[in-house]
């Protein structure tokens, strides 16, 4: 899985004329499944992104995570994260993940975060979506869960 996780101040995302998801503070998370992902690569990016430490403390360190400050996220399917951009000008998109093991992960991964009594708004998988956020600071990382895997 990959995601691009942006600090954020609010966000929304809309499909046609309606908003489907809105937050205040928190992450929202720009959510890739790649192929040959699994349950436990969604179980811990959502326990990953969960738990990042990037809300300023008292003493304007990052140093506070999405449940210290009261955040929420707002989690958008994007399989274009797996993009394959080395030859050519038209992205190569075989990395990404089938449809429907996709949204099973995507799924998945909105539940673990749901567990960890975060609330959690998303968009619509397989839409044409139109996202809005307001970045704070900006703070955007890119996170694979491939790079979080322990050496076999």
């Amino acid at each position: 899985m990959r995601a691009v996780v942006q600090r954020v101040t609010s966000a929304e995302v809309q499909v046609g004329d309606e908003i489907i998801g809105r937050i205040g503070r928190g992450l929202l998370v720009l959510l890739g499944v790649a192929d040959g992902d699994d349950q436990r690569d969604a179980v811990a990016m959502a326990e990953k992104i969960v738990g990042l430490r990037v809300f300023d403390d008292g003493e304007g360190k990052m140093n506070l995570a999405l449940a210290d400050v009261g955040g929420a996220l707002l989690v958008v399917s994007q399989f274009t994260l797996l993009g394959d951009c080395r030859k050519g000008r038209r992205p190569n998109f075989t990395a990404a993940a089938r449809p429907e093991p996709a949204q099973q992960l995507y799924e998945t991964f909105i539940g673990a975060a749901r567990r960890m009594g975060i609330d959690v708004a998303t968009g619509r998988f397989r839409e044409h979506m139109l996202v809005r956020l307001e970045n704070d600071g900006p703070v955007t990382l890119w996170i694979d869960s491939r790079d979080q895997r322990a050496p076999s």
